[in-house]
């Protein structure tokens, strides 16, 4: 297993609660687990999209009770904010659309909006309620996965340079051989891969200092799937987290083609200004840190899991973008399915990565 992240480390634990032994190799730099803001959020603008998420959620549930409090697992839910009226039709949209997969949520009135987060600045014309969102800080369940699974999963601090069949080459010289090897590295798989299969999305994000708990929802406008699936610019959403240490953290944007780590000082600006249009007492409070991620995008927006076709022996495991977390055991169960030649409980054909190179093979 290549990377240690979320998405690697579900996999790995996944597969070791299966039997396996796993050798998870990581390079020990913070990738995208490390920058998000660890949102377990049911999202639903597409089908496959919230066929995994879905499917992913209710695997979540089978864990939480068992997170240490060091994992910050809050069931806070997700309230999404509808600005406008006519915004109210894309909440109703999306609840018929979760209910199908068995997702509870409520449509509230601009009244009740107001009574549950009376920080919310008034003149929303309403929302939905998703009480079965939740919110984790994602490195210290990524480590807590690699602990649960015991001595089924060895840890090696390294950085895979090289594939070869059926083997990794490590920066230190050493050679790993094994059966299967799976990619969960995010963005550096492409320095692994003979062609490129991710773009690179930088977020920015912001948190406040402590102040007493005023807000109680992961707080998120219902124009925010048009933001985080953007396939190309530069664009803002609302998106508000209370921390369970008294903190805001606030979000987000999304940028293409800038694949560094610089705040960009007017889009940040933007940002909490959109927050502040939503959340007027944000301008009251102090800022502590500001920091920026990169999320693995691939070319259709749905993470790539599956055998590689040219390497049957080679597994991705890429491409979550924003949601890694939140799909983070659904895809580790998917790819272990796979791995083993069982049935997958739902559908895997949108995600298999085979679709990809075929795109990439006929340019």
């Amino acid at each position: 297993m290549v990377g240690a992240g979320i998405i690697g480390a579900a996999c790995a634990w996944r597969l070791a609660q299966e039997g396996h032994q796993v050798l998870l190799v990581d390079n020990q730099r913070p990738g995208a687990t490390a920058a998000g803001m660890g949102h377990l959020v049911c999202m639903d603008d597409n089908p496959a999209e919230l066929a995994l998420s879905a499917y992913s959620l209710q695997l979540w549930r089978g864990v939480l009770e068992r997170l240490p409090e060091s994992c910050a697992w809050r069931g806070c839910g997700t309230l999404w904010l509808a600005e406008r009226e006519d915004e109210m039709a894309i909440a109703e949209r999306k609840q018929r659309r979760m209910a199908e997969y068995g997702v509870l949520s409520e449509t509230l009135s601009a009244a009740q909006i107001a009574r549950l987060e009376p920080m919310l600045r008034p003149g929303l014309a309403g929302g939905l309620q998703v009480p079965g969102d939740g919110i984790v800080y994602a490195p210290n369940v990524a480590r807590w996965l690699q602990v649960d699974a015991g001595s089924a999963i060895r840890v090696i601090a390294d950085e895979v340079v090289m594939l070869e069949e059926q083997a990794v080459v490590l920066a230190s010289g050493k050679r790993l051989t094994a059966p299967v090897v799976v990619l969960a590295c995010g963005l550096q798989a492409d320095r692994l891969l003979a062609q490129p299969l991710l773009k690179a999305k930088k977020g920015h994000l912001a948190i406040t200092d402590r102040y007493p708990q005023r807000v109680r929802h992961q707080l998120v406008e219902l124009g925010y799937g048009a933001s985080a699936h953007a396939s190309g610019g530069t664009s803002v959403a609302f998106n508000v987290q209370a921390r369970p240490t008294g903190q805001l953290l606030i979000g987000s944007s999304r940028q293409f083609d800038s694949p560094d780590a610089d705040i960009d000082l007017p889009l940040l600006a933007a940002m909490l200004m959109r927050a502040e249009a939503f959340l007027p007492a944000l301008a009251q409070l102090n800022i502590i840190r500001c920091w920026t991620g990169l999320r693995a995008a691939s070319a259709d927006g749905l993470p790539l899991l599956g055998p590689h076709p040219q390497h049957r022996w080679l597994w991705l495991a890429l491409g979550h973008e924003g949601l890694g977390v939140t799909t983070a055991l659904g895809s580790a169960a998917l790819i272990a399915a796979q791995i083993q030649h069982h049935r997958p409980a739902i559908d895997d054909t949108p995600y298999l990565a085979a679709r990809v190179f075929s795109e990439v093979l006929s340019v």
